[in-house]
């Protein structure tokens, strides 16, 4: 039995993909609620969300870290940039809640919502 890994593509349509992704093709133009409402991320059950964060959370260690962010959009499209420095920051800001400088599947979730 081979245990097939899934992506996130796997979950939107390529078009909402291309579309949050050519949102913010300059640098410092990124914004994750802007992001998750155009790639439909918002619109999504909570089982599906969480599929998401699952796959986001590349080290399996439960939270999305720093290092994780900055590679976000990679996991919407292969040839994506990194975020920068600035926005990686701005997007832990806005997701961790506790300030533990990682974003677990609550303040995942609620900052979903919250797009």
């Amino acid at each position: 039995m081979t245990c097939l890994r899934m992506a996130v593509t796997d979950l939107f349509a390529a078009s909402d993909i291309t579309s949050a992704i050519s949102a913010c093709q300059a640098n410092d133009s990124f914004s994750p609620k802007a992001f998750f409402a155009t790639v439909g991320l918002s619109k999504k059950s909570p089982p599906e969300i969480e599929k998401v964060f699952r796959i986001l959370d590349q080290d399996k260690s439960g939270f999305i870290e720093q290092d994780e962010l900055q590679l976000f959009l990679q996991n919407f499209s292969k040839g994506a940039r990194t975020l920068t420095a600035a926005e990686t920051r701005a997007f832990m800001l806005d997701g961790d809640m506790d300030g533990d400088g990682k974003i677990g599947w609550e303040e995942f979730s609620a900052l979903v919502k919250s797009s």
